[in-house]
């Protein structure tokens, strides 16, 4: 459907276009590489409460690194998680938070930048064994795309998903919120999810959902070659945002990313790879910061992907 005259392009539309689409860094761990704390369970969310003005600046030096698209910090503003911290009834309120401020940095770009939702599983995104039941995914889910919807993402980007049923139950609320949505999944060294689901499988129970695009996240680069054919081979816009090292078991994935080995040029090295097999969107997940989209940004120069053979 051609776009009307003057109306802003969607995103769903942009991903249609030529040029590759950059996807911003990582919000957690730049967080706390500013020095604002983000413990557990709030994690990046901690930020809503003690400094909205340095996540608004973190997504302002993303946007100046040239990123075309901000995910807003709801990645734990879902009902569960802020009730540990006895702000469940702030949920709407947190998540509006969230996408005004990723709003607001994109209103001071000179060019056009979509903001999506982060919609995460609920707890644990290294276990899926704690993956809750059906009957209490599917209704959590679609509260949070309701707030989403409401605060006025472009999209959900239903991201980090181990499990299958979550990322349907994910986008399913999605759907039911009227909300263009993404599915991104993590996987272990191979083309499985870490519930050892086959990403193959994965991408076909997502599928009725009609994702504007499917994608890889918060997995390192040495583990994403296996997932380009299976994401090439679902027929939709696939892309991928990698992680800079694996979690520790001691000081947690943060501050494990925050002493990973990627150099921006490094990281930039091996999107190449995922530029050639196809990818149309490239970012960065915990650990990268705006020095690594700034170097894919320059990798990307005007829009063509490098040459591959």
């Amino acid at each position: 459907m051609p776009v009307a005259l003057g109306a802003p392009p969607s995103l769903a539309h942009r991903l249609r276009e030529d040029r590759p689409v950059l996807l911003d860094g990582a919000t957690g761990t730049e967080l706390e590489r500013r020095g604002i704390p983000s413990p557990l369970p709030l994690w990046s969310a901690h930020a809503l409460l003690t400094a909205p003005e340095e996540v608004r600046a973190v997504h302002r030096a993303y946007v100046s690194a040239g990123a075309e698209v901000l995910c807003a910090n709801t990645f734990r503003t879902q009902r569960r998680t802020l009730s540990t911290a006895g702000l469940g009834d702030r949920a709407g309120a947190l998540t509006r938070l969230a996408v005004d401020l990723a709003r607001e940095a994109a209103g001071d770009a000179p060019r056009p930048v979509f903001v999506v939702g982060s919609a995460p599983p609920l707890l644990d995104c290294y276990r899926p064994d704690l993956t809750p039941p059906d009957r209490e995914l599917l209704p959590e889910h679609a509260e949070h795309a309701r707030n989403l919807a409401t605060a006025g993402v472009d999209a959900i980007l239903a991201e980090t998903h181990h499990t299958i049923r979550e990322a349907c139950a994910a986008l399913r609320g999605a759907a039911e919120a009227g909300v263009p949505a993404m599915a991104s999944f993590v996987c272990r060294d191979g083309a499985e999810l870490l519930s050892g689901e086959p990403l193959a499988a994965a991408l076909r129970a997502v599928a009725p959902f009609e994702p504007i695009a499917v994608m890889v996240n918060c997995l390192p680069p040495e583990h994403v070659p296996p997932c380009l054919p299976v994401l090439a081979a679902a027929g939709r816009p696939f892309g991928v945002y990698a992680n800079l090292g694996e979690p520790d078991p001691v000081q947690g994935f943060a501050r494990a990313a925050l002493r990973g080995r990627a150099s921006p040029a490094g990281y930039a090295a091996e999107a190449v790879r995922w530029l050639r097999a196809g990818a149309r969107l490239v970012g960065g997940c915990c650990g990268t910061g705006p020095d690594h989209i700034r170097a894919l940004r320059e990798l990307l120069g005007h829009g063509k992907a490098p040459p591959g053979p």
